[in-house]
């Protein structure tokens, strides 16, 4: 009797752990089934934490370093404007017009636009603390739309010129200019593009210096009045000369560009101890890669700059190139358009050397270029030579 009643108990004991681990086994497999039914999550980059921009210390830096700029200009007219004049005869009245400056030097000098002050008869200059002082036109570049200006001042607010060619697109930026001559303003926006042609330069010049555009663009709001102010970066180094807006009616709509401070910088030394800008050339006639050259080329790649006529003599002649090859950089910087080209060669001067990188029939060489000037010398030339 004891013996049926054990071997019931185990067999009843058996039979729940066996129920038991059948429940088991079939919960898991539920949860296996539902594991497999769930999408696969993809792994997400981890965001890092997002700092924001300031931009008070680098406005606090700028805005006293910033004047507004008046100039005043003698019209000719093709009759006289007052009551008495003869009619027929020709006369002249005085206009104004108004940009913004920067100081850049303590004893008072001071880069504009040159299409602020060119021809103008008189300058005068505003500081942010409404001190006014009359200004002396130091030299002027149309080619790149600089001027230099000095006014007798001592122990001035000034800003230091930044590396352009460091800047990169999307970094925060201010626009300063004082186009009201109240007190200087600072608009924020970050860099759009580099080096833009945009054929500002050449539609007002008759002739002469080809120009040289390669401007920061930036969505930082410009308007009028705003010409020759500072375009600064987020440590208040000037980065650029604020010169033209994209516009059909004057107005800002979105873009503005600015001269980028190493052409700045280069130009009003030139201007300063030279009188006149000293232009540096390559000697070179070239079109831009695409991939219609390319292919005619039977090349690859369609970065640099083809070589379609050498200057005899000129300086890439003596470095060794040769028509048919491709230009990819002078000192390390890439060169893809007349833009990039014409802006490293206006940081230059004559008797400068520079690096070529070049691409020949696929091999990849280097060569030492003297930049020359305008008539194919070497040396710097001052005013008086011009």
């Amino acid at each position: 009797m004891n013996k049926k009643i054990f071997f019931s108990g185990l067999i009843i004991i058996i039979l729940s752990v066996s129920a038991s681990l059948a429940s088991v086994a079939i919960f898991a497999n539920s949860v296996h089934q539902e594991y497999l039914q769930q999408p696969v999550q993809p792994k997400v980059r981890p965001v890092p934490p997002v700092n924001m921009p300031n931009f008070e210390d680098a406005a606090e830096y700028s805005v006293n370093a910033v004047v507004h700029v008046k100039s005043e200009f003698l019209v000719k007219t093709g009759f006289y404007d007052d009551y008495f004049g003869f009619f027929g005869r020709p006369s002249a009245r005085m206009v104004q017009g108004f940009g913004s400056g920067v100081v850049i030097s303590a004893d008072g000098y001071i880069v504009t636009n040159n299409h602020v002050v060119q021809n103008a008869e008189k300058v005068e200059v505003t500081l942010n603390n409404r001190k006014t002082y009359p200004a002396e036109i130091v030299g002027t570049d149309p080619s790149t739309d600089i001027a230099l200006l000095k006014i007798n001042a001592q122990k001035m607010d000034y800003l230091t010129f930044g590396n352009s060619d460091l800047v990169r697109v999307g970094e925060w930026v201010l626009a300063v200019g004082n186009p009201f001559n109240l007190t200087s303003t600072v608009t924020a926006g970050i860099v759009s593009a580099k080096a833009r042609n945009m054929n500002i330069l050449s539609q007002k010049m008759s002739g002469g210096e080809r120009p040289i555009e390669s401007f920061i663009q930036t969505d930082a709001a410009v308007n009028s009045g705003n010409s020759g102010g500072a375009l600064v970066n987020l440590r208040g180094e000037l980065i650029g000369i604020n010169t033209a807006i994209a516009s059909n009616d004057g107005s800002f709509s979105g873009y503005s560009f600015a001269v980028p401070a190493n052409i700045a910088k280069k130009v009003s030394e030139d201007l300063r101890t030279f009188g006149h800008v000293q232009r540096s050339y390559l000697g070179i006639a070239f079109e831009q890669m695409d991939q219609n050259l390319a292919a005619a080329n039977k090349l690859d790649d369609i970065d640099g700059l083809y070589i379609g006529q050498l200057l005899k003599q000129g300086a890439a002649d003596k470095a060794g190139l040769q028509v048919n090859d491709i230009l990819l950089k002078i000192n390390d910087k890439s060169v893809n358009t007349d833009a990039e080209l014409l802006e490293i060669l206006g940081q230059h001067r004559p008797g400068e050397t520079v690096t070529l990188t070049f691409s020949r029939k696929g091999k990849i060489l280097n060569a030492n270029a003297v930049l020359q000037n305008s008539e194919g010398g070497t040396q710097k030339r001052d005013v008086k030579s011009w």
